[in-house]
């Protein structure tokens, strides 16, 4: 199995660099984009998830019905619909769309945004929910027979679905920093995702779950990292778009209010204790873009020529990680210039070319 590429699917043009102008929900803006993205070679996209976004489910199948052989990854926090609905949500999602859909679990690291949607769940709890959550739906997904369950956060009697997907499981891949988070993903996830950090910090993030995983008596080795590319023709050339990206963030996050405060979550809490060491690490990696609207939220920017960011995201996969999820600040444009980046790294991985080069082409 060569390097998995990940990209983002968005409703409507805007990023911390970008701001949105008209609806929420641009039907024709997200077809290009995801057209762009499978044009240019990745293989999924993720639909991500906040109290403030489009529904996720419907975004997700109108990716997989304009696009032929890209997939999704449906970010999804547990807490707002039951396991059992979900798990049938996801297995219709597959039928229609067979082999094209895997699920990003994200217990929800901000209480004010959770509890915009109305839950109040502490942070402890929603890990807690979050197990039982993933109990169930493996079981929804798993069983031919009707099935019971009692838990702290959910109970089930004679629960039983006529929709399951063929393999009995869908791939479930999980974030989280805290303690709370390497507990529940590593005895339950098939792919553990982190935010970009430097090498060392990704060894040791993924050192940590794997003796999670193993002291829960399971091997866990699919590693996703998380990194925001700034590329350009030239070295010179990337610094000078980064710089300019960084101004527009700082420009937009003056003009919207954005809070910066401490954040929540662990993963930000990390960043910002990179970003307090010195802006570069390992050569390409920048915390200026990942702090220039608040506190980092998001993962840092590996700034480059192509040939000096395939490198480096191959360093990420020497470490460990199989899954490389890369999105720009200019969303549309650089999905369409990731292309040869993502060529790149799988030529000098020594991927399967062929492959690849047949996907982008059809």
């Amino acid at each position: 199995m060569g390097v998995e590429f990940i990209g983002t699917a968005r409703t409507a043009d805007s990023s911390e660099a970008v701001t949105e102008v008209g609806p929420a929900v641009q039907p024709d803006y997200l077809h290009r984009l995801v057209l762009a993205h499978e044009r240019s070679g990745f293989d999924r996209v993720l639909v991500t998830h906040s109290s403030s976004e489009p529904d996720g489910f419907v975004v997700a199948d109108q990716v997989l019905s304009v696009t032929t052989g890209l997939g999704v990854l449906l970010a999804h926090r547990p807490g707002f619909i039951t396991p059992t609905l979900a798990a049938r949500k996801l297995a219709t999602l597959d039928a229609l769309h067979p082999g094209r859909v895997a699920l990003h679990i994200v217990t929800g690291g901000d209480d004010a945004d959770q509890a915009r949607d109305g839950d109040f769940a502490g942070k402890a709890d929603r890990y807690r929910r979050t197990a039982e959550f993933l109990d169930i739906l493996r079981l929804g997904w798993g069983c031919a027979e009707p099935f019971s369950y009692e838990g702290e956060f959910y109970r089930v009697r004679n629960a039983w679905s006529a929709i399951r997907p063929p393999a009995g499981r869908l791939a479930v891949y999980f974030g989280g920093a805290s303690a709370e988070a390497v507990r529940v993903g590593s005895e339950r996830a098939d792919v553990y995702a982190f935010w970009g950090e430097p090498l060392a910090g990704i060894r040791e993030r993924i050192g940590q779950v794997q003796a999670a995983a193993a002291a829960a008596g399971r091997q866990l080795d699919r590693f996703a990292v998380s990194i925001r590319p700034v590329v350009a023709g030239t070295e010179a050339a990337a610094w000078h778009r980064a710089r300019q990206l960084q101004e527009l963030a700082r420009e937009r996050a003056a003009r919207s209010g954005r809070a910066t405060g401490e954040p929540q979550a662990e993963g930000s809490r990390r960043l910002l204790r990179y970003a307090a060491a010195g802006e570069i690490h390992d050569a390409r990696l920048w915390t200026g873009l990942a702090t220039a609207a608040g506190p980092p939220r998001d993962s840092t920017a590996l700034v480059g020529s192509y040939e000096q960011v395939a490198e480096a995201l191959l360093g990420y996969v020497r470490a460990g990680a199989s899954t490389l999820v890369i999105r720009g600040y200019e969303p549309l444009a650089d999905a369409t210039a990731f292309g040869g980046l993502i060529e790149l790294v799988h030529e000098t991985a020594g991927d399967d070319l062929d492959h690849y080069r047949a996907r982008t082409a059809a």
